[in-house]
């Protein structure tokens, strides 16, 4: 076993972390005010190759492998979380999905578009009333022979106004239950596809979250993504490597809090000396290290895990329960360390700390990662029935 990056791991987070310092650090804090959409540097992003960075060369894409992946968006993290979320749901739900799961045609029709960040992609599953239910599915696809015809709403869909291309979770035969969801590829232009609202956040502000209806929009039968009634398990699938992204994302979020603690504690005096030499704000910066590095040993082996092809479900719900609840904790602290300057937009570490909170919220709740912990932990190990919950039968 060992913890040592390899030369081009390093060179990627080198240039994630410059990237973000330079590029992404002017103007947050005014694109998080006023929920300005970071396009110029998406567009960046794209041309860097951070859209498709797991995406095989021959689509467009970099090639990397999921722990590269996952530096670059520890890195961005620490400076701004609406770019990272745009980045991850277009790499781990919508590049991987198609890339692992999508027909040839699929794969050279899209991807190409959207590992170059020509086109952005988007995740659509949840719903009003189906949200850590993701076998509850109202958004329906009913089939027309050459085609199905959508009819639904999908809510808090994130790059919904800006993506060109969705992948839409739908019911195609309700008496199946689960096996009769359908996943498809859905052009955003489509007739009958309307956006709503950009929704006003708490944090991650930049980035666009919507509400996208469905009226009788006609799909394709080859945009079906894999045989009729895969849908559900395609949509576990891309989540539980998406997790992985996330875990990242709020691994990143927690070091951003401590790098930002650290410095001001360093230049902060207080009562003679400077507030990193008092035993109470020493020991939050202690606390804060160690989750970090703990959190880096999940997050990087599940990563590791994804790309030597091991079963690595438990390992990205481990990832992301414990990363995004530490991220949450510590965000919380850095405030406390700043004092008052803490509570204002100018230091940063408010912003981390409204962002913290998604992390636990989507792609599935920290309720759900420990219902997916505790189902594999009591599968195969105690003879009892299969608990059930939304991976069911995957």
């Amino acid at each position: 076993m060992t913890f040592e990056l390899s030369e081009e791991q390093l060179a990627v987070r080198e240039a994630a972390r410059e990237f973000a310092q330079k590029e992404l650090k002017p103007g947050v804090i005014d694109r998080d005010i006023k929920m300005v959409y970071p396009t110029d540097q998406v567009k960046a992003m794209g041309e860097l190759g951070f859209l498709g960075m797991m995406v095989s060369p021959e689509y467009g894409g970099g090639g990397m492998d999921t722990l590269s992946y996952v530096l670059a968006i520890e890195e961005l993290s620490k400076v701004d979380n609406s770019c990272s979320v745009i980045m991850s749901v277009n790499n781990s739900l919508v590049c991987w999905g198609i890339e692992t799961y999508g027909t040839e045609a699929q794969r050279l029709k899209y991807l190409t578009k959207l590992a170059t960040g020509e086109w952005i992609g988007a995740f659509c599953l949840s719903e009003p009333e189906a949200g850590s239910d993701a076998t509850s599915q109202a958004t329906t696809a009913i089939d027309h022979g050459d085609h199905y015809v959508l009819n639904g709403t999908k809510n808090w869909i994130t790059n919904g106004s800006t993506s060109k291309l969705h992948l839409v979770i739908a019911q195609s035969n309700p008496e199946l239950g689960h096996k009769g969801i359908n996943a498809f590829i859905v052009e955003a232009d489509s007739e009958g596809v309307a956006i709503g609202a950009k929704e006003d956040k708490l944090g991650i502000r930049s980035s666009d979250t919507t509400t996208i209806m469905y009226t009788d929009v006609k799909v394709p039968k080859e945009n079906r993504i894999g045989p009729e009634g895969f849908g559900f398990k395609f949509a576990m699938k891309v989540l539980t490597g998406g997790r992985i992204g996330i875990a990242a994302q709020a691994l990143g979020i927690l070091g951003g809090a401590y790098e930002l603690s650290v410095d001001y504690a360093h230049q902060r005096a207080a009562f003679g000396k400077p507030i990193s030499k008092h035993q109470a704000i020493a020991f939050k910066l202690a606390d804060m290290s160690v989750d970090i590095e703990a959190s880096k040993l999940l997050v990087y082996r599940a990563a590791w895990m994804k790309d030597n092809n091991m079963d690595y479900v438990s390992s990205s719900s481990m990832a992301k329960l414990f990363a995004s609840g530490a991220a949450m904790r510590h965000t919380v602290e850095a405030v406390q360390i700043h004092g008052g300057y803490g509570f204002v937009k100018e230091y940063h570490v408010e912003r981390l700390m409204r962002d913290a909170k998604i992390t636990q919220i989507y792609e599935g709740t920290s309720e759900i990662q420990k219902m997916v912990i505790s189902r594999n932990l009591l599968k195969g190990q105690l003879n009892v029935p299969d608990m059930k919950s939304t991976m069911e039968n995957v």
